[in-house]
């Protein structure tokens, strides 16, 4: 089962919010472009930019977006979460997959 692709929609302070998995490679990649080359660190606004780029796909948001709407923090946790959530039926085809 593959993860590109594969949408899921959160409600937050009334909007709904259509989110599209980027695939494992580019979710990977995403995480290393907002390493901060000075510190080594993740950098969060370089990350949530990425997020709202790339994985936010209807309705398209950015950092402006939400200085007239709530629910900026909820949402980034939902990107985080879908992102790198394993359902149950994913972890069993997996498994399978390995014997």
């Amino acid at each position: 089962m593959s993860k590109f692709g594969k949408q899921k929609t959160v409600k937050i302070q009334g909007i709904e919010y259509t989110l599209q998995h980027p695939g494992t490679r580019r979710m990977v990649e995403i995480q290393d472009e907002a390493i901060n080359i000075n510190t080594g660190r993740p950098t969060s606004s370089q990350l949530y930019e990425l997020y709202m780029k790339e994985v936010v796909v209807n309705p398209k948001v950015n950092f402006e977006y939400f200085d007239e709407h709530a629910g900026f923090n909820e949402l980034m946790y939902e990107v985080s979460t879908f992102l790198s959530d394993e359902t149950v039926e994913t972890k069993a085809v997996l498994q399978k997959e390995g014997e």
